[in-house]
Order: structure tokens, then C-alpha cells, then sequence
């Protein structure tokens, strides 16, 4: 990157920090922080990726999140818009970041969110990475009791949404949600790199509600 743009990258993030600092959601900087941490250790295996591209969609990928702004999913896209065009980047620049961030959400196990580009393929992976394993299972207890959900509930199964709406709609157990997104991951992902951290973090997962159903139940 030249000088110009590592010094937007550094404004930019740290514009978010300010932005983000503190949420509670398990969507805050720190969340941000490890996304873009994660997209620029697998653009580094990706030689044909933009890394001014994909710095800048990681770290405005969440500014507007969609389920801080009543599913309204054009926030985000708009903010980051409006954060850019404060600098001399082309049109083409703005509207690849803006079309990543669009893209991005899991939307659903039914549902598919194609990345068109390598660029948003590292981002998608990189922020699909910080939804598994040991940081993604507290950052999905952390949203659920956001949520005020309840922890578990045996009779109330989870559901393989077929719309976006359907998947924005859904009130159940935070359980629920490792077989409705979070298992599912593991095989969305696009990059060998990605795929290869998310075998290790998708076995962590599947430990995990093994001995969770085993104390549920007090056989440990």
C-alpha cells in the first residue's frame, strides 16, 4: 500500500474504535479488531488480493450492523459510504468496499451470499472465522443475553431458515444458534486458509455442546 493509503487505513480504524468501543454485543471494536486481524493473515496467502480493499471492508464491515438498526440492511453500506467519500478514492474503491460490507451477512441456512471478488471473499471468511471456535462461542452468549434469549430450551428446535427475514425474525435459544449458523460455517468458507483455521475452531464447537448436553443432563 502506498503511504496514503496505510494513513486512511489508521484514520479509519481508528474511527471505528471510537465508534465501537464498549458495545456489548460481542459487535464491538474488539470484534473488529480480530476481523481485520483475521483478513490481513489470509490476504497475505491470497497475492492477487487488494489489501487497501480489504483492510477498509474489514474494519467498516460492522459500523452499521444491520441488527443495531431494526434489519435495515442498507445502514452499513451507507455510513462506510459516507466515511470514504471524505477521501480521494475512485468510485470503483468506495463501491467495492460498500458492496463487500453489503454482502457480507450470514443471511440464513437456507439462504447463500456470493462474494464476487477475492477481496470480499477474505473479508467474508475473516468475520465468519470470529463466529466460531472459543471466541464465537462467547461472542453468541454474549449476543443472546444481549438479546435477553434464553440459554437453552430442549423442547424448541432449531430451525434452517430459508429467508433473511426469517433468519433476522427468529427469537429462540442461544443454543439454537450453532445449528442454525455457527456449524454451518466451516463449509461457507472460500480460502484454503480460512477452511484450514475453521476445521480446528469447528471441532472446538462440537466439544463444547458435547460436554454442554452432558452437564445439562448432571452426568458431569
Amino acid at each position: 500500500m502506498t503511504t496514503t493509503e496505510e494513513a486512511i487505513i489508521q484514520e479509519t480504524a481508528a474511527y471505528v474504535q471510537e465508534l465501537l468501543t464498549g458495545e456489548g454485543s460481542g459487535h464491538d471494536w474488539w470484534h473488529i479488531y480480530r476481523v481485520w486481524n483475521n483478513a490481513r493473515h489470509i490476504a497475505a496467502k491470497e497475492a492477487e488480493a487488494n489489501l487497501f480493499i480489504v483492510e477498509l471492508a474489514a474494519l467498516l464491515h460492522d459500523i452499521g450492523d444491520h441488527k443495531f438498526h431494526s434489519g435495515d440492511e442498507t445502514v452499513g453500506p451507507r455510513m462506510a459510504k459516507e466515511w470514504l467519500e471524505k477521501y480521494t478514492l475512485s468510485h470503483t474503491n468506495i463501491e467495492h468496499v460498500c458492496t463487500i460490507i453489503k454482502d457480507l451477512s450470514f443471511k440464513g441456512a437456507g439462504t447463500t451470499s456470493e462474494m464476487q471478488s477475492i477481496e470480499g471473499q477474505i473479508v467474508q471468511d475473516a468475520d465468519r472465522l470470529d463466529a466460531i471456535g472459543a471466541i464465537g462461542i462467547a461472542r453468541t452468549f454474549a449476543y443472546g443475553g444481549h438479546k435477553n434469549r434464553q440459554l437453552y430450551d430442549p423442547h424448541v428446535k432449531p430451525e434452517m431458515h430459508d429467508s433473511f427475514e426469517a433468519y433476522k425474525s427468529s427469537t429462540a435459544p442461544t443454543i439454537n444458534h450453532f445449528y442454525e449458523k455457527l456449524l454451518l460455517l466451516k463449509n461457507r468458507m472460500h480460502t484454503h486458509t480460512a477452511k484450514e483455521i475453521a476445521a480446528d475452531r469447528h471441532r472446538y464447537m462440537e466439544d463444547f455442546l458435547e460436554r454442554f448436553y452432558q452437564e445439562w443432563e448432571g452426568e458431569r
